[in-house]
């Protein structure tokens, strides 16, 4: 069976374009580089940014595709990032490696969905902070990106208390403009969230 990300991501352009993250280069300019992780990456948008901020940069994706793609962005911005193919559903990452994970547009069931964020405060380091950006069930209609399962959509509510063994920096439900390719574009209901994980 086709996996339908490597289809989605086997064609030539970069689908949700090469640039960062807004959200995430907002948050990533004001911290001290360290080590970064990047679960479900695509093609490598963030990840190179990030490498290009001089953060010592992993990222995974269950899509040969999306790895040969970021792989070849990263070789074109002159980066270095190390990219392992991986799903989220196996994924048991090992305790306090990172100083900051990403999860950007990370869209998945509910029961995965808590599993994967666990998963994420437990790799993360004392103090690492942890930076999420995803679409809300408002999003359901629009045209302008994300699943059409309300399911796989987030809600403020949610998020804080998948991350409530976590420090909340911020956390909004907003609506904003979005440019990245042609798979996230015009106004999107999202919810931003940044938190910290206190020493124990």
């Amino acid at each position: 069976m086709i996996n339908p990300w490597d289809e989605r991501y086997a064609r030539e352009d970069y689908i949700y374009g090469i640039e960062p993250n807004t959200y995430l280069k907002d948050k990533l300019t004001a911290m001290q580089p360290g080590k970064i992780l990047f679960p479900a990456e695509g093609e490598g948008r963030n990840a190179v940014y990030a490498a290009s901020l001089g953060w010592e940069t992993d990222a995974f994706d269950q899509s040969i595709e999306g790895q040969k793609k970021a792989i070849k962005l990263s070789e074109k911005k002159g980066v270095n990032i190390n990219y392992f193919l991986q799903s989220l559903t196996d994924w048991v990452p090992e305790p306090e490696q990172y100083d900051c994970i990403a999860l950007v547009f990370v869209h998945i069931p509910e029961s995965l969905r808590k599993k994967v964020h666990q998963a994420a405060i437990t790799a993360l380091k004392p103090n690492g902070i942890l930076i999420l950006e995803a679409f809300t069930i408002n999003q359901l209609e629009r045209t302008s990106g994300g699943p059409k399962i309300a399911e796989l959509l987030f809600t403020a509510d949610q998020i804080g208390d998948d991350f409530k063994n976590l420090q909340t920096i911020e956390i909004q439900e907003t609506q904003i403009l979005l440019d990245e390719g042609p798979f996230h574009y015009g106004l999107v209901d999202i919810i931003q969230y940044c938190g910290i994980k206190s020493k124990p």
